[in-house]
């Protein structure tokens, strides 16, 4: 499983609860992170280098725990490696669902926003109801930084969402998985709005592919997890404490 920091613990936190016997590799790409604002290309090559890494530690299946690198290269990375791929897609057919105003906000960063996996998504569920993307410039910074949950948090949230609530959209797809740990401040700083992600329903996609597949550890196994960080190993291991994962067992850093 693989992000460019601390979003995809998102995934990983309902995919451990779901499949408890699994051993799961986290690699948080730090040195490279913010995805979001990397050109395609970028972050194309950075998602093929860590699936390398992934296949060759004997992975059986890559979750791509980063809706950025899903909309950059999870199609390539299906057709280049043997193993199974699970990624991440925004919320927008829940969202539609969910909406009462007929209005949703997409805050997703811009390279989600400006792919053709999002498109795709917007072209097949986002008929009767009117779409505004909102780039969240800096908010996968502040929760990279630990920062979830503070004034600055809402005071930025306010800042980026605001026009899209003004305007009426009463639901809000977090199309980022940084931005699974923002949702409770956007409930506090709109209060009424309806936040929609994915993370538990990629986790469960992820356990059902591993059945499909016959690829499911057995209940004798013991869970486990080891981190690959590419930049600042305590840095990381902060934020991840303050996140909630600061007791989890086998922890190993490389």
């Amino acid at each position: 499983m693989f992000d460019s920091g601390v979003g995809g613990l998102s995934v990983l936190r309902d995919f451990q609860r779901l499949a408890p016997h699994e051993r799961v590799i986290y690699f948080a790409d730090t040195a490279f992170f913010p995805y979001g604002p990397r050109p395609a290309a970028e972050v194309r090559k950075r998602s093929f280098a860590i699936a390398h890494r992934l296949a060759g530690a004997g992975c059986k299946m890559i979750v791509v725990a980063c809706n950025t690198a899903s909309a950059a290269a999870i199609a390539d990375l299906r057709d280049a490696f043997p193993v199974p791929f699970v990624g991440m897609v925004p919320g927008l057919k829940p969202a539609t669902q969910k909406s009462r105003s007929g209005r949703v906000a997409i805050l997703a960063t811009p390279g989600t926003l400006d792919g053709e996996l999002y498109a795709r998504v917007v072209d097949e569920f986002g008929r009767g109801v009117t779409i505004e993307n909102v780039p969240g410039h800096g908010l996968a910074e502040l929760v990279e930084r630990g920062e979830s949950g503070t004034d600055a948090a809402r005071e930025t949230i306010g800042r980026i969402l605001g026009p899209a609530i003004a305007a009426g959209a009463d639901t809000v797809v977090l199309g980022c998985t940084h931005y699974h740990f923002l949702a409770e401040d956007v409930v506090a700083r709109f209060p009424g709005v309806t936040t929609v992600e994915t993370s538990e329903a990629v986790a469960r996609r992820a356990v059902a592919v591993l059945h499909e597949n016959d690829l499911a550890a057995p209940d004798s196994q013991a869970g486990a997890l080891d981190l690959i960080v590419t930049g600042d190993r305590e840095a990381f291991r902060a934020v991840m404490a303050r996140l909630g994962f600061a007791s989890h067992p086998a922890e190993a850093i490389s």
